[in-house]
């Protein structure tokens, strides 16, 4: 009889009682387990689109949606990775119709430190005051592993507003580079001559590579400068990226960069939400 009346007191407790602790005297929701949790059988979930039961399916993972609502079934899909081996874990891409454009006057002068000296690997863009950097190229990229590769493709369209002149005398001497952190890490000199038709145009692409970036966030840019003039190019205007004539518009000259990082991973985002 002792038994049987503890056993309806129990009962009657649980029932009154808005919450209950398992190991703990101070229960802080309706169930509140202080210890270990040993489930046996199933989990199952309320589905509020017809008022049912759900037990998910095999993989997986029990997901909260936020205070008053059931948490719901989710399939957490992770990529298989072998050991040693790189991956592409970021790709993006930039487009830019403002260019820039050079006069004469804002080439180097002629006496200057040959190119040779200038355009090394790491040289700082401060130290190249003629560059001028194509500014929608200019965006910041993320880098997870200290073992890595990143490639970029650059692509533009140069144009003068040369003159019809069949003699190879007017040209203009251009150089682009590729910036990580304002570090040179990709640079390639061309030049634009006059020809028989006028306004001439060339485009330019270019393909650069960098290994083995820091963790974390890096500022990439495209930068470019006027060299030299020959002839006639002394009263004309480069522009790269931008149109300096009506026989090409800013769809066609515009400026993109692709940016594809691969890397061997080696830590991976906690999975928060």
């Amino acid at each position: 009889m002792k038994n049987i009346l503890s056993t309806l007191f129990l009962a009657s407790g649980l029932m009154l009682s808005a919450q209950v602790g398992i190991n703990t005297e101070s229960p802080k929701s309706k169930l509140d387990v202080n210890g270990d949790l040993n489930l046996r059988d199933k989990i199952a979930v309320l589905d509020a689109t017809d008022n049912s039961l759900s037990l998910g399916n095999n993989d997986q993972l029990l997901v909260s949606q936020g205070e008053g609502y059931a948490p719901i079934w989710k399939t957490l899909r992770i990529p298989e990775y072998e050991p040693n081996k790189f991956y592409l874990i970021f790709n993006n891409s930039f487009s830019d119709k403002v260019g820039v454009d050079f006069t004469f006057g804002e080439q180097p002068p002629a006496t200057s430190t040959g190119k040779a000296a200038a355009f090394v690997k790491g040289a700082n863009f401060s130290t190249l005051p003629t560059f001028k950097k194509i500014v929608d190229l200019s965006n910041k990229i993320q880098v997870f592993s200290d073992e890595n590769k990143t490639y970029f493709q650059f692509e533009t369209v140069v144009q003068a507003n040369f003159t019809a002149n069949g003699t190879p005398d007017t040209a203009i001497d251009y150089a682009c580079g590729i910036f990580v952190d304002d570090k040179l890490i990709s640079l390639r000199q061309n030049n634009l001559k006059a020809s028989s038709a006028q306004f001439t145009f060339l485009t330019h692409n270019q393909i650069g590579m960098v290994t083995n970036l820091t963790k974390g966030e890096h500022d990439v840019s495209v930068a470019c400068s006027r060299i030299s003039s020959y002839g006639d190019a002394q009263n004309r205007k480069l522009a790269i990226g931008v149109n300096t004539s009506s026989n090409l518009n800013k769809f066609i000259t515009q400026s993109s960069l692709k940016v594809d990082v691969y890397e061997i991973p080696q830590v991976f985002n906690p999975i928060i939400k």
